[in-house]
């Protein structure tokens, strides 16, 4: 898998520096320079038509499109990955709260039910199977 991004990448690079070759080829025409304009321009497509080849063999790849935010906004794509670790790292911590939250409700909630009605919690926790009242 990992040659399949190199591949990608190293299209990516070339067409990249083909396109800045261009603007500099462009941005100073000279009616000399028409011939490597033109080549320039079909190595452009042939980058894209190198680039279309990587995109089918990457196809079961799915990127969130939250990255391409990232990407837009100029902040750096592994700056996601690193705040959704964050994200659910936090997220885990309150639901482990409310879970130990729950837990010291019901043991209180047994206790109590147990003073006010010793014979049915007693039913209870036969039925659970439990031999005493948690403490």
């Amino acid at each position: 898998m990992a040659e399949k991004f190199d591949s990608l990448e190293e299209h990516l690079e070339k067409f990249v520096e083909n396109i800045r070759q261009l603007g500099i080829i462009v941005s100073d025409f000279q009616p000399s320079s028409q011939a490597g304009l033109n080549q320039k321009l079909n190595f452009m497509i042939t980058g894209l038509q190198d680039v279309d080849k990587c995109r089918q063999q990457l196809h079961d790849i799915t990127v969130p499109l939250e990255v391409f935010d990232y990407i837009d906004q100029g902040r750096n794509p592994q700056l996601y990955t690193r705040e959704c670790l964050e994200r659910a790292l936090a997220k885990n911590e309150q639901v482990k709260g409310k879970i130990d939250t729950m837990k010291k409700f019901k043991i209180l909630l047994i206790q109590e039910l147990s003073k006010v009605f010793p014979e049915d919690m007693a039913k209870y926790r036969a039925i659970r199977g439990e031999d005493h009242p948690p403490s």
